[in-house]
């Protein structure tokens, strides 16, 4: 899909509604001045995470997780 070209003072005049254009079709838009490119805007990617596995690597183990003694921290084991 080709880009669409625009002048520089039609992209200022009419910025959201251009942006909105690029969003929606995903056609880059190229911003002219004097008819020559100045900028081109494109659809942002977005990147998606897996819901399985999206949090590994997110989180360390120190001691045992599976028995801790806390017997010292509560006054009526003492």
């Amino acid at each position: 899909m080709p880009a669409k070209q625009i002048p520089i003072t039609q992209f200022k005049a009419q910025c959201l509604s251009l942006l909105e254009q690029v969003s929606k079709s995903g056609r880059p838009l190229v911003i002219t001045k004097r008819g020559k490119p100045l900028a081109q805007v494109t659809r942002a990617v977005v990147k998606t995470h897996s819901l399985m596995g999206g949090m590994r690597g997110t989180s360390e183990e120190v001691g045992d997780i599976v028995y801790f003694d806390t017997s010292d921290e509560w006054e009526c084991n003492r």
